[in-house]
């Protein structure tokens, strides 16, 4: 759960992990626009440099427009 002075977090995605660049609370997902906690966060793309809230919105994101 975030709190309300929770920070965003900076973050660079590789393959298998991320590395924090900036210290924060959080990141956004890149489809629906939610808040994800750092220890929450399951999905990403390495090379969209993106993060995901979930399998789905990671589909969606990857799926032709």
């Amino acid at each position: 759960m975030l709190k309300p002075e929770s920070r965003p977090a900076k973050l660079h995605y590789l393959t298998n992990n991320f590395r924090v660049l900036a210290d924060g609370d959080f990141v956004t997902c890149a489809v629906t626009g939610t808040r994800i906690p750092l220890d929450e966060l399951r999905y990403w793309s390495a090379a969209r440099q993106e993060a995901y809230v979930d399998a789905e919105a990671s589909t969606r994101a990857l799926a032709p427009q």
